[in-house]
């Protein structure tokens, strides 16, 4: 049974906010380069909790969650918006399609094939670890806002009142840290920016596109540094075989699940994230065009 407050992870979640404020607004004797580099991982551990709390966690109340979780230390992405996409992108069997699933990195084939060959050799790079860390918060930003005006000029009234709450919100934190923080608002951006990127590496890999959806979830089996920050999410085939899993429940259900998982997901596993790297840095993991036949291209989408 779950508790109506799960403690590990209003203590982690407090963790992330008291040590983000010392780094954004206090310990102003640290050179500004030191600050950048711990908050990086600080706001991508912010980000893996807004993951964890848009699943229902710490609270019941979902209200609560969202408010707990919602203030945009991350800069690019409103929390409301993620929520949204992330949700539709439990929908197992449209994972990786790249046009039901809001998270996908695929293109559909038609509309690959007819982008310049500049844009093409860029979203090959951006399919290569370094390039995700690299190029991939600017692509993956530019990308959502395109698609979120489309779906806008479509009618959802929904989602300019959540740009625009996000944008004043964002441009209230930048006023703090340009007038109280103790570091330069660019630095913090650079921060933020990374922080994206490094949360990147979980991404980079956690899918594939294959015929069989249950196959199309990674599974990272050892636990690290970047287990922690990503909350377990390495075991990502779990993740979305039981979405309102804790964090800290995932790695023991896996463990007494391992043969049974594996099965399922066809095997697709890595050791470690030291392997993704040494095997993708600088290599492709997958072509940009969705492979799965059957693919269609819709009438009046773009992209």
């Amino acid at each position: 049974m779950r508790n109506d407050a799960e403690w590990r992870t209003l203590l982690l979640a407090g963790v992330c906010y008291a040590v983000w404020l010392l780094l954004a607004f206090g310990w102003a004797d640290l050179p500004d380069i030191v600050r950048v580099l711990l908050l990086i991982p600080t706001i991508t551990l912010h980000s893996s909790l807004q993951h964890e709390f848009l699943h229902g966690h710490p609270f019941r109340n979902q209200e609560l969650n969202d408010l707990l979780i919602s203030p945009p230390i991350g800069v690019l992405v409103p929390y409301l918006r993620f929520k949204s996409c992330h949700l539709t992108h439990h929908i197992n069997e449209n994972i990786t399609d790249p046009y039901d699933d809001p998270e996908s990195y695929y293109l559909d084939r038609d509309v690959w094939v007819s982008l310049p060959g500049w844009l093409r050799s860029l979203l090959v790079a951006n399919n290569t670890l370094v390039g995700r860390v690299t190029l991939g918060p600017a692509l993956a930003t530019v990308g959502f806002m395109r698609s979120e005006c489309v779906r806008a000029k479509a009618g959802d009234a929904i989602i300019p009142k959540v740009w625009l709450r996000h944008f004043l919100a964002v441009g209230l934190l930048f006023w703090l840290v340009a007038n109280y923080g103790s570091l330069p608002p660019t630095a913090y951006f650079l921060a933020a920016y990374f922080g994206m990127g490094l949360l990147m590496v979980r991404s980079f890999i956690e899918h594939q596109a294959v015929e069989k959806a249950n196959q199309r979830s990674v599974i990272i089996e050892t636990r690290g540094p970047l287990s922690l920050l990503f909350l377990n999410n390495n075991f990502h085939s779990v993740h979305h075989a039981y979405p309102s899993l804790a964090w800290y429940r995932i790695p023991e259900f896996f463990r007494e699940n391992r043969d049974r998982f594996l099965r399922m997901n066809g095997g697709y596993r890595y050791e470690s994230y030291w392997e993704v790297f040494r095997r993708f840095a600088f290599r492709p993991k997958e072509p940009v065009a969705w492979p799965i036949e059957g693919n269609r291209k819709r009438r009046g989408d773009t992209t």
